[in-house]
């Protein structure tokens, strides 16, 4: 899919989606406490603009080591024209929240949540309101991301799973309910000879 459709596309979560454009250097996020094989470290997101649709997208570039918080967290930003697949995530849970304010702070910005829309009114730019993580290739860290596997047909089977579950316990409610009048209907009688 390109990134004109994106924009017209209902639900983009987890559109798969072909870029070509240029990173944004200027404006660099790193997004705290993310960890992979035990070892601390950012994922580095960054406004890429696509040349074809002229739209901003925030692309997390991957996952980067930081040992060290003294230091500053070392990256590189590609700035050539770039070719790039990624996908739109949209977070599950909670919205995210952008921490600073982009126009007041200096760069790049240490998070611990991004809301890609303030992000955009705050450099004054029309950008698409989701994340888009990058797969491997050119300008991508460590892009190996958790799976996360909730296709259509996944919620089509949950719908499915529950709506079963849901009839199974409508069913025993009324089979007990049936059970406990005819007990009650049957003891009444029984009391009822015993008196006579």
């Amino acid at each position: 899919m390109a990134s004109t459709a994106l924009q017209h596309t209902e639900d983009p979560a987890f559109r798969r989606v072909v870029l070509r454009g240029q990173f944004d250097a200027a404006h660099s996020l790193l997004l705290d406490n993310r960890q992979r094989d035990g070892k601390v470290g950012v994922e580095l997101l960054q406004p890429f603009q696509d040349q074809a649709s002229g739209q901003w997208l925030l692309v997390n570039r991957g996952w980067l080591p930081w040992p060290d918080r003294r230091i500053p967290a070392q990256f590189t930003t590609p700035g050539e024209v770039l070719n790039l697949t990624a996908w739109v995530y949209v977070a599950p849970g909670a919205t995210f929240q952008l921490h600073a304010d982009p126009a007041t702070t200096t760069w790049p910005q240490l998070v611990t949540a991004v809301e890609p829309a303030k992000l955009w009114a705050a450099l004054e730019r029309d950008g698409f309101p989701y994340e888009l993580r990058a797969e491997p290739g050119p300008g991508t860290y460590q892009a190996d991301w958790p799976v996360v596997a909730m296709g259509p047909e996944k919620h089509l089977g949950y719908a499915v799973q529950w709506f079963a579950m849901a009839t199974a316990l409508l069913g025993l409610y009324v089979y007990l309910g049936l059970h406990n009048a005819k007990e009650k209907h049957h003891g009444n009688g029984h009391e009822s000879t015993q008196h006579v």
